[in-house]
């Protein structure tokens, strides 16, 4: 082989090389972490006070309504290596929002406030969703529109927050009757 024949075949010989690393994903980069980044940006976003957020929060949506009872629901998933508690949770639609959980007794079902919040295992995940348990917002007073962008912030039993935008959907379902005492 020439000099000549080389430095032609160098241009694209490289070319060839970043084209493949462009492709490839970042060392230590799961496939499903590139998805799960994804899904939060169409669905709405999650940032954390601390800068390793101690969880993801997957397609995050809210009931829409324009006052009285509504609720948040998404995945939350542990990125850490210890169990994770939420406590408590806040929106500006809202004054009062309560963590609930429906439970069913001789085929009822009644919502009410989840004693000791919820309980995220170390590298595991909690579905909030209808029937089950989810961010209760008691007092709705900014109406919540199909479409809107509504924030809520997560605290968690040791102090640190995680914020993240929920989508406004219309839902018919999950009207459970409340008891605020039990």
């Amino acid at each position: 082989m020439t000099i000549t024949t080389v430095n032609r075949m160098l241009p694209a010989a490289l070319a060839a090389l970043l084209a493949a690393a462009a492709c490839a994903a970042p060392s230590g980069t799961a496939n499903n972490t590139v998805a799960d980044t994804a899904n939060n940006t169409v669905a709405g976003t999650a940032t954390a006070a601390s800068p390793t957020a101690p969880l993801s929060i997957g397609d995050p949506w809210v009931k829409t309504a324009r006052s009285g009872m509504s609720a948040a629901f998404a995945t939350l998933v542990n990125t850490t290596g210890e169990e994770v508690t939420v406590v408590a949770a806040s929106t500006p639609v809202s004054p009062s929002v309560e963590l609930h959980e429906v439970v069913g007794d001789g085929g009822t079902t009644t919502m009410r406030r989840k004693q000791g919040g919820f309980v995220i295992p170390a590298g595991g995940r909690h579905v909030l969703q209808p029937g089950g348990d989810h961010i209760m917002l008691m007092d709705v007073r900014t109406p919540v529109e199909p479409g809107a962008e509504v924030p809520f912030t997560l605290t968690l039993k040791d102090g640190r927050t995680v914020s993240f935008t929920a989508v406004a959907k219309d839902f018919a379902g999950a009207n459970e009757s409340y008891a605020p005492h039990e």
